[in-house]
């Protein structure tokens, strides 16, 4: 058994739902089947294992049937948004990975953790939006959005105009020490999705704030406060590049830390 080696392992939002798809629910189970199947020999192995997951096709979606039932039913902020797709898409990886262990004979728990992560309420993030959220439109529907809606949208690498919203620095994991005691008694915990829903500090606790904290940066926040061994992020590309979707893209194979 390998239990002193953890993996923080980070799903895509856009390899759950991939661009050419429209996001059905059975086509999300079909991707996360696939993403699941990296992990299985290793849950075999015994590694401490903790997967993380984008959101930003599924928030965007949820934010869309907002808008268009305001008039019947009271809309949800967007905290709440990140909050329900934590829940759908924590259920939809908890569920695949159950069945997928059973069958290879894997006899381990699966288990996932609504998880807050706390942001900074002075954050610069707030003042110039940048995380892309939901489906991609054209420049003219973008156009449409921005004047009657009041969204910001923004051209997303050649694919399209998305809407972005703010993003600020992940502080801390509010849930930290509970992945960390599950992961340790060998369960394999989904947690931080979407980057987990953003929370600032008040008299109370903590209270929601409208965001959507990059996965990647929350996911390396968790690993990092878990002292994990391996960060290993999943996503609808084959490599990491530079000047993507530009003339001038290259892939990167390898990547010291001072080259980064």
């Amino acid at each position: 058994m390998t239990r002193n080696k953890t993996i923080v392992f980070a799903f895509g939002g856009n390899a759950i739902t991939r661009e050419d798809q429209q996001g059905f629910f059975e086509e999300q189970l079909a991707n996360i089947e696939k993403s699941c199947a990296q992990v299985i020999e290793l849950a075999r192995l015994g590694y401490r294992m903790v997967i993380t997951h984008g959101n930003g096709p599924q928030v965007g979606s949820l934010l869309i049937k907002n808008e268009l039932a305001k008039d019947h039913v009271p809309s949800m902020p967007l905290y709440v948004c990140v909050a329900n797709t934590q829940g759908s898409i924590g259920y939809a990886i908890q569920q695949t990975l159950q069945w997928m262990l059973k069958e290879a004979g894997i006899n381990r728990e699966v288990a996932s953790i609504i998880t807050q992560v706390e942001v900074d309420v002075d954050d610069v993030g707030f003042a110039n939006p940048t995380k892309p959220i939901g489906p991609f439109f054209s420049e003219s529907r973008a156009q449409e959005m921005m004047t009657k809606e009041g969204y910001v949208m923004r051209e997303d690498s050649g694919r399209g105009w998305r809407r972005v919203v703010a993003s600020p620095q992940p502080k801390g994991i509010v849930e930290k020490n509970v992945i960390k005691a599950l992961a340790d008694a060998g369960v394999i915990v989904v947690a931080v999705g979407g980057g987990g829903v953003p929370v600032i500090a008040h008299g109370k606790g903590f209270q929601g704030i409208e965001a959507v904290i990059d996965k990647d940066r929350a996911s390396q926040r968790l690993a990092s406060d878990m002292g994990a061994d391996y960060l290993i992020m999943l996503t609808g590309v084959p490599k990491v590049y530079l000047d993507f979707k530009k003339p001038s893209q290259r892939a990167l194979d390898r990547l010291t830390v001072s080259e980064a």
